[in-house]
């Protein structure tokens, strides 16, 4: 038996379904199959895309935290369909960020959460993100900093302060992720915002705020008085 995708009723393949009824009456799997683009010799895609979704628990949330050895892992998906998938993903993340982004000044660290959750909120690894403001409290920029492992990533305070010089920047926000999901801040993280505040002071910045986000909760150090 033939197991290629080519070989099946023209309205049961995925690239066809999409293109006569659109994208939306896809299943997740058939969407899938579509990305990874072709099977094996004994899979379709669509075959290999069930085993994907499965590995991920059916979940595509958990999918999006995938590495390229979480999707390797998968027989059947190699290094050029794992890099295919990594590059969904991302792309997902970067168009809910610029959906996330406020026409209007910051007024809340809710606002903040808004903004970073969809960026770093599912990571198993730690990044460091800058938010940069203009005097009326409205985003010009976002920038990542850095990113380490599970539990710290590196800060360069001159980076942060680099951009802001360049971008005009007269307000800062701070965010980083706590994969652990606990976003009480750790004795360094609370030094690094220290040092963070009095860094961008010397080029006539103020730091608004540092947002600690994990999973659905979020630690602000505004809310909390401790800048």
């Amino acid at each position: 038996m033939n197991n290629s995708i080519k070989h099946w009723a023209e309205a049961d393949r995925p690239r066809e379904k999409l293109m006569q009824q659109g994208a939306s009456v896809l299943t997740e799997t058939e969407l899938l199959a579509i990305i990874i683009g072709s099977g094996t010799r004994n899979e379709s895609a669509l075959e290999l895309s069930k085993k994907l979704y499965a590995h991920a628990k059916n979940n595509l949330n958990e999918m999006s935290r995938f590495c390229m050895d979480d999707f390797t892992k998968v027989k059947g998906i190699g290094p050029a369909k794992a890099v295919s998938l990594l590059a969904m993903f991302e792309l997902g993340r970067r168009r809910n960020l610029a959906e996330s982004l406020p026409k209007d000044s910051i007024r809340s660290s809710k606002e903040i959460y808004s903004i970073m959750h969809s960026k770093i909120g599912d990571l198993e690894h730690e990044e460091f993100w800058a938010i940069y403001l203009n005097n009326k409290n409205v985003v010009v920029d976002i920038k990542r900093i850095s990113s380490g492992g599970v539990n710290q990533t590196v800060v360069d305070t001159k980076i942060i302060a680099r951009h802001a010089i360049s971008l005009l920047a007269t307000g800062i926000i701070v965010c980083h992720n706590h994969p652990a999901e606990n976003c009480s801040p750790s004795r360094q993280d609370k030094e690094i915002t220290m040092q963070i505040k009095e860094a961008v002071k010397l080029i006539d910045c103020r730091l608004l705020d540092h947002v600690i986000v994990s999973g659905t909760n979020y630690f602000s150090f505004c809310d909390e008085g401790l800048l």
